[in-house]
């Protein structure tokens, strides 16, 4: 029976991949199916891979880990993670990263829906397009939140200028601004100077940035990652938390362990969220993370990642760009590709069209409208973004090049 039945429920729609896999479903997809060809999977690939370590499969848990953990994340995971970041962006430095400063969660999603719970009556900003999962976390705290929508230009490649960050500040009296950076589905990594304006803004305004930094690693165009953490002044007091994991850039997203960085108040006050949403992270998956991260194992794995990877960009950004699929910027990051197809012929160019005579064919993608994220559904009228698509290049190569060959079979058919 529908849940829209039930009087006591809201209806709770499926979004981005999630729809497009029940879709999928209908005509006879399950994970794994080896004629299906999901290029619109929001995972890398998780199996071997050139130059990346072996497959993390067994290690030890202690006694303890049978037990409830602390809501915060236990203290070595926390300490590997402070460490880790300090490695990685905060060398030389005189405000560094303690386990105090970072907090554990089941995945980013649970990482960002107890940030949203920790938020007082507040406008907190948000880009267009992004992460199809803010719509409902906004929806869930619409009585105390006011979602404030920065609609990115197609002529910036969809980047969140620094400009336009402090522009929707002051005009919309925003406390907070939550985005994805790298961002999914544009690939756009804001970074450099760019990304020290929007933290030096962030702090000069009191802005908390709730930066969403997932996909830090898949950075295409040079072998170091990008975050936050890079151009923070004092890590205890800048309005600045930051979320990562296991989930993508070490492709364990099955092991559900992600992390959030801030100053210990804002850690503390999430933890305190926590103990109503979630009541802490497994303890077991968080012994398996710290072997994850150390240091020679995580630098082989996200070394091999951009590499393996940056082939399956140039491999379907070429592919597509032939079959009349248009780009405001070739991705730089992610393993997404955002493509206007409004060079298609008809009907293809409404993505929505597309993905319905793709998934005929055993090929899933995610049209764009679900990018444009929409709490309580008060935006009306037609979304701009009908006509582009998220690609995704998460899949391996084989897979990957099936699917673009069934593609291109498609648009002939229409031409």
């Amino acid at each position: 029976m529908p849940a829209t039945e039930f009087q006591a429920l809201r209806n709770v729609p499926y979004m981005g991949v999630i729809f497009v896999v029940a879709e999928a479903v209908k005509l006879g997809f399950e994970n794994g199916h080896p004629d299906w060809c999901n290029l619109g999977q929001g995972q890398p690939e998780v199996g071997p891979m050139d130059g990346a370590p072996d497959r993390l499969e067994s290690f030890t848990i202690t006694p303890h880990d049978h037990a409830y953990g602390p809501l915060e994340g236990i203290p070595e995971l926390r300490e590997a993670v402070a460490t880790h970041y300090n490695r990685l962006y905060r060398q030389g430095k005189a405000s560094q990263y303690t386990g105090a400063n970072v907090s554990i969660a089941n995945g980013g999603r649970l990482a960002l829906t107890r940030a949203m719970a920790a938020l007082g009556a507040v406008n907190v900003g948000y880009q267009l397009p992004d992460y199809t999962a803010y719509e409902d976390m906004f929806n869930t705290h619409l009585a105390r939140l006011a979602p404030v929508p920065v609609r990115t230009a197609e002529a910036d490649g969809f980047a969140l200028t620094a400009a336009r960050y402090e522009q929707a500040i002051e005009e919309s009296g925003l406390a907070a601004f939550i985005v994805s950076n790298p961002c999914n589905p544009t690939g756009i990594a804001v970074r450099g100077d760019e990304l020290q304006r929007i933290v030096d803004t962030s702090r000069a305004h009191d802005v908390t940035l709730l930066s969403d930094e997932f996909y830090s690693h898949f950075i295409y165009d040079e072998d170091r990652p990008v975050s936050a953490a890079a151009h923070i002044e004092d890590v205890n007091r800048d309005p600045v938390v930051i979320f990562d994991g296991l989930t993508k850039c070490y492709r364990y997203p099955g092991w559900r362990v992600g992390w959030v960085l801030g100053p210990p108040e804002v850690v503390e006050t999430m933890a305190r969220t926590a103990s109503a949403i979630d009541g802490g992270p497994s303890r077991i998956a968080q012994r398996a993370a710290i072997e994850a991260l150390e240091p020679s194992r995580a630098d082989q794995e996200t070394t091999a990642l951009r590499q393996v990877f940056r082939k399956k960009r140039d491999e379907m950004a070429t592919r597509l760009e032939k079959l009349g699929v248009r780009f405001a910027k070739v991705s730089e990051s992610t393993f997404y590709l955002w493509g206007c197809l409004d060079g298609l012929p008809a009907p293809l160019n409404d993505a929505m069209t597309f993905f319905r005579k793709a998934l005929e064919r055993k090929v899933m993608l995610v049209p764009g409208q679900f990018f444009d994220v929409n709490p309580g559904g008060y935006r009306k009228g037609t979304s701009p973004y009908e006509n582009w698509m998220r690609f995704s290049f998460g899949p391996p190569m084989d897979n990957l090049q099936l699917g673009l060959s069934r593609l291109e079979e498609l648009v002939a058919e229409f031409r």
